[in-house]
């Protein structure tokens, strides 16, 4: 049985699998995967309470949505969506995380100089209390548009943009990556909101970039690689670290280790290094075998934020053909252009 209250404490936002194609039969609704934070936002009493996908407690962090949420009549209300700090027409996700800060007087000066967007796609409970996970997508897309109607002046919330239309859903997959859109969502137009659960679709536009390993992590008690560290020659020369790969297969793990182990007693990364000072940082990050810059992998990534690979990338093969030095930031290509759909939903209203 349903519960009617939706509680912030234990509801989680429906996800979405990654899938190598979008759906190409009828019954599907289209839209942009968002490059920020899921959000659920629950308004009890006039007061707002923001919950990652996690469950963690967002509303300190980002003061300046839960005004507006604030300042809608409605006193009660569910709602699904991604908090993003637009820039220049693209999506900053390190602006998103500079805002878990500690000090509250940091956030609150951020907030003002970046301010954030909640941008709306679906909702779970309307103005009357009525919990609508039991109803379809068409049914929950009605009632948010409904609420917009009323809310559409509010300066920091956005509803987002979809379609129906497969050929449109490429067209966004085109101008996915980097600080662009994340990928292209696909949702089943008949079936009811499944919190938790993978019941959405996703596909991504991967790239691929040929990196320097200038280390390498044990598995956990293991004498066979875990991960590789990788690294891209920036505009002084010298090799820093731009993220890992831990993608792997266990049947090629024995050789990698052993081509991995001949090169000990380089001194890894010149650069930025790993294992440095970040609220991030645990133990286990400073464990990494330092190597001469001579193996090349070539990896699979989806995006890159502050010269970084934002995910864990996926080994695809050795390249011996390629020389270390060829490995710079200049193959990492440019973030696209969104559609003018997408830029239309960042601007202000």
């Amino acid at each position: 049985m349903t519960p009617r209250n939706l509680s912030a404490k234990t509801l989680r936002p429906m996800e979405a699998r990654l899938v190598s194609e979008l759906p190409r039969q009828v019954g599907w609704q289209f839209e942009p995967k968002w490059y920020g934070f899921r959000c659920l936002a629950f308004k009890r009493s006039g007061k707002t309470d923001l919950r990652a996908k996690s469950g963690k407690a967002l509303t300190r962090f980002f003061p300046e949505i839960a005004q507006a949420l604030e300042a809608i009549p409605a006193k009660r209300f569910v709602l699904d969506g991604e908090l993003l700090i637009p820039r220049a027409n693209l999506l900053s996700f390190d602006a998103l995380q500079m805002r878990l800060h500690p000090a509250q007087s940091r956030i609150e000066k951020i907030s003002r100089e970046t301010p954030a967007l909640l941008m709306c796609f679906d909702m779970l409970e309307n103005t009357a209390g009525e919990n609508l996970l039991p109803q379809p997508l068409t049914q929950r897309r009605k009632e948010l548009e409904a609420l917009f109607g009323a809310f559409h002046k509010q300066t920091r919330l956005r509803l987002s943009p979809y379609s129906c239309s497969y050929s449109q859903a490429l067209a966004w997959l085109r101008k996915t990556g980097q600080r662009a859109l994340d990928g292209v969502i696909a949702k089943p137009l008949d079936e009811p909101y499944q919190p938790g659960k993978r019941a959405m679709m996703k596909v991504k536009c991967l790239r691929t970039a040929d990196c320097v390993v200038g280390g390498f992590r044990y598995a956990t008690g293991s004498n066979l690689v875990g991960s590789l560290l990788l690294g891209l020659y920036n505009d002084k020369g010298k090799l820093d670290h731009v993220g890992f790969t831990s993608g792997i297969a266990d049947a090629d793990r024995k050789a990698l280790t052993k081509k991995l182990e001949a090169l000990r007693g380089g001194e890894g990364f010149t650069g930025d290094a790993p294992g440095g000072p970040s609220r991030w940082s645990t133990e286990r990050s400073a464990e990494w075998v330092a190597l001469k810059p001579k193996f090349v992998a070539e990896v699979q990534y989806d995006h890159v934020t502050g010269e970084r690979f934002r995910h864990g990338t996926r080994f695809l093969r050795c390249r011996p053909d390629k020389a270390p030095k060829q490995c710079d930031f200049d193959q990492l290509a440019p973030a696209p252009r969104p559609p003018s759909v997408i830029q239309r939903a960042l601007r202000p209203v």
